[in-house]
């Protein structure tokens, strides 16, 4: 027996959530239903693992202050660093650029899976997530990206989104590429400058516009470094910034000023028109997808249009309409296969994120209906085990999840289990009803329902609310009965 002192504390890791029940459940539904749209829009699916190679994966990253520049790497036994994957698009790079002659060009693959990122965890911010990606490499244009769009929409209300609850935010990096050379902005100091708007629904502009200039302290005390720029290097970033609202076409017009004036900026303008013009031919309006010139995403190997789904909830009653942030992104990424073959292979893609979505999704009391735990079979007899199994394995047998209690509680303990465990029924088989060859069958959602209007003890239990005796032979049919009913009810 060890000693308390040589006891290790059980804790989990600052950003690696634990994630039990309908956690898990309601995003491998959720998972589901993405990956549906993505199969249909012609995207197949791509598995590719957890560790790459550092030198293969790049460093992308924003957190280039963080250990190993924000990725969690270690050093195989060949000498070799590998690291986990911070997101699913190095990855496909990589697997593109290994097999270039097997595979279609386009190639449009999705994929889903865990990412880690060695960043600073804070509340809504882990260093492990989930993300559900579609990607097409291999075509140029903006037009690829107007599908992206399109997509992204889709899936969303696949998720289970009305639409108009999510809006897809659209930019383009060469607009900023334009707006900085207009502005003598070099480019030492534009990754510093676009890593500081992207924070700007975070910070505000005062917060922007410090990381701009000499840098900012946050309130745990920790000073980041800015891009330095002059005052007036400043104000022209803020000016350009500012200019959202309107349709798309009238934003495109007010930005005309900012970058026309160099070429990145015209062909910046140029992507955005096309974009345009293809959503509104598929009827995507401005309450589902708009220019926004705040958006920039925070990863270095975007080259060119760039989105953000935002997800806004209802408007409360009496209340303003509730805003959850973003719940996913991607965009163009010509030049990260050409990392690998030293030819440019033009890429763009979306990710869901998935982790936040569900987490959006719960707040607003939408995944948490959905889960639903098995009917627990009773144990009430420990001599007539057996039998209970057999009943559980019956319930299997006909697609309904089930399990026996195994625990050594009596009745009581047993049904709050049940409880916990989300069950939706119990089956209770006592000798009184096995000598009759019967089972009864609790609705617990009913149960609950029909409680809240019994203030007495003695009356409950004469009325034994919600409860259904039924030949042994029917328990299949009965539970079944109870399920349909709670499934109207949800």
């Amino acid at each position: 027996m060890s000693s308390i002192a040589e006891r290790p504390v059980p804790r989990a890791p600052r950003g690696f959530p634990d994630r039990c029940a309908e956690v898990p459940r309601a995003e491998r539904a959720l998972i589901g239903r993405i990956a549906a749209v993505y199969e249909a829009w012609g995207f197949e699916p791509l598995e590719t693992p957890a560790f790459e190679y550092a030198d293969a994966l790049g460093k992308f990253l924003p957190d280039a202050d963080r250990p190993n520049e924000g990725v969690f790497a270690l050093q195989d036994d060949d000498g070799q660093w590998m690291a986990l994957r911070y997101d699913l698009t190095a990855p496909l790079a990589r697997f593109v650029a290994e097999n270039p002659d097997t595979l279609p060009r386009p190639y449009r693959r999705w994929a889903a899976g865990p990412v880690w990122r060695n960043e600073k965890p804070g509340p809504g911010r882990f260093r492990q997530f989930t993300q559900c990606d579609a990607d097409t490499v291999g075509a140029p244009g903006p037009a690829a990206d107007a599908e992206m769009v399109a997509l992204a929409l889709a899936a969303y209300e696949a998720a289970g989104l009305a639409p108009g609850e999510v809006v897809l935010k659209v930019n383009t990096r060469r607009l900023l590429d334009g707006v900085m050379t207009a502005g003598g902005v070099d480019g030492g100091q534009r990754l510093v400058a676009l890593r500081a708007i992207d924070k700007l629904d975070r910070l505000g502009v005062e917060g922007v516009e410090r990381l701009l200039g000499e840098g900012r302290r946050d309130e745990s005390g920790d000073f980041t470094k800015g891009a330095g720029l002059t005052p007036a290097q400043i104000q022209r970033l803020v000016r350009f910034v500012a200019v959202t609202g309107g349709t798309r076409r009238q934003t495109l017009d007010a930005l005309a000023p900012l970058v026309a004036a160099s070429e990145a900026g015209r062909q910046g303008l140029e992507e955005l028109a096309v974009i345009d013009a293809i959503l509104g031919a598929l009827g995507i309006g401005e309450d589902r997808a708009r220019f926004d010139t705040t958006v920039v995403r925070g990863l270095e190997y975007y080259t060119g249009p760039v989105f953000e789904a935002e997800l806004v909830g209802r408007p409360e009653e009496g209340g303003d309409v509730a805003r959850f942030g973003s719940v996913g992104g991607g965009g163009r990424y010509d030049d990260l296969v050409s990392r690998f073959r030293g030819e440019t292979v033009p890429a763009t893609g979306f990710s869901v994120g998935v982790s936040r979505l569900l987490a959006a999704l719960e707040t607003r009391a939408r995944a948490r209906g959905v889960a639903q735990g098995p009917v627990v079979v009773l144990a009430m007899d420990r001599d007539a085990m057996a039998g209970y199994f057999a009943m559980a394995a019956e319930l299997r047998a006909a697609g309904i999840a089930a399990e026996v209690y195994l625990g050594a509680s009596g009745m009581k303990a047993q049904m709050k289990y049940a409880d916990r465990r989300g069950a939706p029924a119990v089956v209770i088989e006592g000798s009184d009803e096995r000598a009759r060859g019967v089972v009864t069958v609790k609705d617990l959602a009913l149960g609950a329902r029909l409680a809240t209007g019994i203030e007495e003890n003695a009356a409950w239990r004469q009325s034994r609310p919600a409860q259904n005796e039924v030949s042994r032979n029917a328990l299949v049919d009965a539970v079944r009965t109870v399920l349909a009913a709670a499934e109207q009810g949800a």
